[in-house]
């Protein structure tokens, strides 16, 4: 029988959409979770399938495995995966109670000594991941894995013990940059888009943005992409554009960027919607099954950052 208790499912978009032709590749590529995500964002499926397609990935320490994160395979739980599983709850809205609790004591478990977060437990021995995320013996803290997190349980109003040195930790780290790289960059965006000291971020918003523009780590002319550097160990084509950081129009990152500039970053993201109707990967692919599985994510994300500008997807 059908699902109830959520409005009529709205009628099929144009075949010819950015939406249908994304739908039939998520219908033929997905994983159930993207399947689910798809259709909570974009066919007004509601957040319980979601729910419990998340809820395979989880293990019993209250963190999260099994290549949530494509680029890490293998059962153990990871900083990465967890964040991952905290963007899932965030965008359905049950990122809190006792699931959010118990990963925050996870959290714990698993930090640093500074507090902060390891971008790879060094439980993944053993068990593949892509060669550009290194596993060691004794992980320093890593902003791409802390600052995400850190954002999200605040844009949630979590209040954990953890919190309080993984947000100090992120502070100094941000307010210390003096070059970083594009994922760093988004990491740190991610964590100043909604930690409770406005003022604050707004600074450290507007140093960050003046490195990125100094540093040309956004590439604001995408029709002449040769003449932007790529960051060093980044694929040959893998730029980043003003959407990536400024993911939605009330992003602090937005400042940085020119209205102008902003509309031929997201006439580009449009534009790069392939004939199978997903988006590409733009990191190296280092083995088909996380190639694949990536690819729903970016199409999802590049769905929700269109509408988000307001751009017509169907």
């Amino acid at each position: 029988m059908p699902e109830t208790g959520h409005s009529p499912v709205p009628p099929a978009p144009p075949a010819s959409s950015p939406l249908f032709r994304a739908e039939h590749f998520v219908w033929l590529t997905a994983r159930v979770l993207e399947q689910r995500l798809f259709a909570y964002h974009f066919l007004n499926g509601g957040p319980d399938p979601v729910d419990r397609a998340l809820d395979a990935y989880r293990n019993e320490d209250g963190g999260y495995g099994h290549a949530l994160e494509p680029d890490l395979r293998g059962p153990v739980s990871q900083p990465l995966h967890t964040a991952h599983a905290l963007r899932v709850l965030d965008a359905i809205g049950r990122c809190g109670g006792q699931r959010v609790e118990r990963v925050c004591r996870h959290l714990t478990s698993v930090s640093t000594a500074d507090g902060a977060l390891p971008a790879v437990h060094p439980g993944q021995w053993g068990y593949p991941a892509a060669p550009f995320v290194p596993i060691v013996d004794d992980p320093p803290s890593d902003l791409l894995a802390t600052g995400p997190v850190v954002g999200l349980l605040h844009r949630n109003e979590v209040w954990h013990a953890w919190l309080f040195r993984a947000t100090d930790w992120c502070w100094r780290r941000i307010e210390s940059l003096e070059t970083s790289h594009p994922y760093e960059v988004e990491a740190a965006v991610a964590f100043l888009d909604s930690v409770p000291d406005r003022p604050r971020a707004e600074a450290a918003a507007d140093r960050l943005g003046r490195l990125v523009r100094g540093a040309r780590l956004a590439a604001l002319d995408p029709e002449n992409l040769a003449a932007h550097p790529v960051a060093p160990g980044y694929a040959p084509a893998e730029h980043h554009f003003p959407h990536d950081y400024a993911r939605t129009p009330d992003s602090l990152a937005r400042a940085w960027f020119t209205d102008a500039e902003m509309s031929r970053s997201l006439d580009f993201l449009a534009s790069r919607q392939q004939p199978d109707g997903g988006w590409p990967v733009t990191w190296r692919r280092w083995a088909p099954a996380p190639a694949l599985e990536a690819r729903p994510l970016v199409t999802i994300e590049a769905l929700r950052r269109l509408r988000a500008y307001g751009r017509a997807i169907g």
